[in-house]
């Protein structure tokens, strides 16, 4: 019975959302092959945005809404390669080559800021990240055209310079997601999509092998204690945001050519939260998260997004309702998770002031 209770403790959130899912699921009326093309459709599009929180949570430096600054990378990426008119795969490849630079920038200047915040890396990268958001919107707005050469005017405002509010992806949509593609009882399978995140789960689990990997583990246990051991801790955390912020960028990229298009000054800050609220809805915690912990996410967290507003419109004859329902289980997953962290981490801190209290009273006594 105890280990049934410590299980249901540790497993609260994803249980939670296993049974919304199944309340909600059939109210939708959806049929199951539709159900399972949108869940894949989620899954290849979110899946890799979210393994690039992975490698921060191992250097203790929590959820890194940072990745941010990934997304934004690769934006300006497609961005540049969509004016270049370079299509299909060639594009995504170029993008993701050229986001790389740019990535290394931010994850450089994001690590060592959140070195300067230590046990507070989490708001602090939310900072940041509303920061360099604002840098960014100035570099669309007003960079692109007079200082970084753009060419095309369906991609430029018509005042003559700035990037439009939305930026077609037409000539290279699913250009992944196609290749290699094929189709099981009506379910869209994109093999190449898979194949990459496959690679980018198998990278993960050699990388927590590897000397830096494990250099990372040590630092994210205990700071003081990987330093006595002659672990250089801030140069291994600014590591892990760098790697984090380069595999966001990539994300990012796989993320729009699955679109037919994307919202240039929003759809990056819409991306960091969702990918923080899927980990943590597949049972993650800030200071430990798994791949299975991923996959579990992007499906339970995208199938109530996929029956919300349907289940919404059925209950209550209003729509927005259903979107409202999405947005705030979103912030709410977040929020829950973290008062849990933070009332296991006060009870783990309790005990053990509990038991040094008593081997104490055994050494007086």
């Amino acid at each position: 019975m105890k280990n049934i209770i410590e299980f249901l403790k540790k497993n609260i959130v994803p249980i939670m959302f296993i049974i919304i899912c199944s309340i909600c699921v059939p109210i939708s009326g959806f049929s199951v092959t539709y159900m399972i093309n949108e869940v894949m459709t989620r899954l290849t599009r979110n899946a890799f945005l979210i393994l690039s929180l992975l490698i921060p949570i191992m250097a203790g430096m929590g959820l890194n809404f940072g990745m941010t600054l990934g997304a934004m990378a690769g934006e300006i990426a497609i961005v540049l390669v969509s004016d270049w008119q370079i299509w299909g795969i060639p594009a995504i490849v170029l993008a993701c080559i050229f986001s790389i630079p740019i990535s290394i920038l931010l994850g450089l200047f994001c690590g060592k800021m959140l070195n300067m915040a230590k046990s507070r890396e989490m708001v602090t990268s939310y900072i940041i990240s509303f920061f360099m958001n604002g840098i960014y919107m100035l570099l669309m707005l007003y960079a692109m055209g007079p200082i970084i050469p753009i060419k095309h005017t369906s991609i430029k405002l018509p005042r003559g310079y700035g990037i439009r509010n939305t930026v077609s992806m037409l000539n290279n949509r699913q250009c992944i997601d196609n290749a290699l593609a094929f189709s099981v009882g009506g379910v869209k399978i994109p093999v190449l999509t898979l194949l990459i995140i496959a690679a980018m789960c198998l990278f993960i689990i050699w990388f927590r092998k590897t000397k830096l990997g494990q250099d990372m583990r040590a630092v994210g246990q205990d700071m003081e204690v990987a330093r006595s051991a002659g672990i250089d801790v801030e140069k291994t955390r600014i590591i892990a945001m760098v790697i984090s912020t380069v595999m966001a960028g990539f994300g990012m990229v796989l993320y729009v050519q699955n679109l037919s298009s994307f919202s240039t000054y929003s759809s990056h800050s819409n991306v960091g939260m969702f990918a923080i609220a899927a980990l943590l809805v597949g049972g993650a915690s800030v200071d430990k998260a798994s791949i299975g912990n991923v996959f579990l996410g992007v499906i339970l967290f995208h199938t109530l997004f996929i029956v919300a507003p349907t289940v919404g419109t059925k209950i209550t004859g209003d729509s927005m309702v259903g979107e409202y329902f999405r947005v705030f289980i979103s912030y709410a997953v977040i929020t829950i998770a973290l008062i849990m962290y933070e009332i296991k981490k006060r009870q783990q801190k309790s005990n053990a002031g509990k038991l040094l209290a008593e081997a104490q009273n055994k050494e007086e006594q």
